[in-house]
């Protein structure tokens, strides 16, 4: 039998929760980026608790249990760079080696473009304007050394600020799951109650919600990578961009993977493979162009809004509002956090709608209690409650 929902009083309803939510919103602006470095380690300490729980389940330590994990996690990853790192090297050398042979190509083209106007007495100097053109994009990039000296300065400084940041995150998401078991007794004690099963345990209802956000994030990830592959392979086999039938599975592993950034990453995915067409041909590169404006359509419209409104049951308004208020507040990191964040409050919203009841506000006023309530009959209608004997007097008079 479940227990009884928890009745919030009037009073704390008009003062209480208006000043909690004042000094939550207070609190989060004054703490700025510690706020974000919370919600980063949360999430990556619920996505990695079930691991640690089944590995605890076959009778190893939890803290050897989170080591493993978090070894496992950095194995994965060195050994994933390690295989990207040969196409990477490769496309690289290809790059430099393919330059001298485009510029040659271009100043061939130019010098015959000249002699054509030349030759039909067009005084158009077209070859000298190149030139110039070159002299000057010289100039202004030695006089802009400084500014682009300035410019690595300051971002030598955002990657050290990053890189600190995520070792705090690092640090932090370990002690969340050293601590797994005390927080979640807490939050427990602090929640109202649920009946005792795994479907009304809140912190379960949390983690499965984070589950499913990563699960359908791995899914949304799997489905554009392979359909940015596939389409880039059947532009290569046509003979439109002939290195996307050679490099299909890595530009496909790279935008898949680029699509766990938002609102970036398809751009950052799709800037590889237009690269190289542009160096192969340039009339190559509109065409993959063209298809990757069309793969972030269906993406938009389509992929993203199907699967994480089945991964999350979230509405698709409420998820792009989502990232879009993430975004806003902590730039491509908030929007990181943004879905899983959404997922929990979720969580946390239908749990208290089912354990939490709020106390009815009585309606008093003037003209409160003038009117008969529905199921007595109105004032001068009162029934008639004489005995019998009154009755009987009656009717013999």
């Amino acid at each position: 039998m479940p227990p009884p929902p928890v009745v919030v009083p009037r009073w704390v309803q008009l003062v209480v929760l208006p000043l909690a939510l004042l000094g939550l919103w207070a609190l989060a602006r004054a703490s700025g980026p510690v706020v974000l470095i919370l919600i980063a380690a949360s999430t990556i300490a619920l996505i990695l608790n079930p691991i640690v729980k089944m590995l605890e389940r076959r009778r190893l330590p939890r803290g050897v249990g989170i080591l493993a994990v978090y070894l496992g996690i950095f194995a994965l990853l060195v050994g994933g760079g390690i295989l990207l790192a040969d196409p990477v090297s490769t496309q690289v050398n290809h790059f430099a080696q393919a330059v001298p042979g485009i510029i040659k190509h271009a100043n061939h083209d130019l010098a015959n473009f000249q002699r054509f106007l030349n030759k039909h007495g067009i005084k158009v100097q077209i070859q000298k304007q190149g030139q110039t053109a070159l002299q000057t994009l010289q100039k202004d990039v030695l006089k802009s050394s400084g500014s682009i000296v300035s410019f690595s300065q300051s971002l030598a400084g955002k990657v050290i600020t990053v890189g600190f940041d995520l070792v705090l995150v690092l640090v932090l998401s370990v002690y969340l799951l050293v601590y797994g078991k005390d927080i979640g007794r807490l939050v427990r004690r602090v929640m109202p109650p649920g009946d005792g099963t795994p479907g009304d345990d809140y912190p379960r209802l949390v983690q499965r919600a984070v589950y499913s956000y990563v699960r359908g994030q791995l899914l949304f990830s799997v489905i554009m990578g392979a359909s940015a592959g596939v389409a880039l392979w059947i532009l290569g086999a046509i003979g439109i961009f002939p290195a996307g039938a050679h490099y299909a599975v890595f530009f496909g592993v790279f935008y898949g993977l680029a699509e766990l950034i938002p609102y970036v990453g398809p751009i950052l995915g799709a800037a590889p493979p237009v690269i190289v067409a542009l160096f192969n041909d340039p009339i190559s590169a509109v065409w993959v162009t063209l298809m990757f404006v069309a793969l972030q359509q269906l993406e938009g419209h389509v992929v993203a809004p199907q699967v994480f409104r089945i991964s999350l049951r979230i509405n698709p308004i409420l998820i792009i509002l989502a990232l879009l208020i993430g975004f806003q507040i902590y730039g491509v990191a908030g929007a990181l956090v943004a879905l899983p964040s959404a997922a929990v409050i979720r969580e946390t919203v239908i749990y208290l709608r089912r354990h939490l009841v709020l106390e009815p506000w009585s309606t008093t006023g003037p003209g409160a209690g003038l009117e008969p309530p529905p199921d007595q009959p109105p004032a001068g209608d009162e029934p008639d409650h004489k005995t019998d004997a009154e009755l009987e007097s009656a009717s013999r008079r």
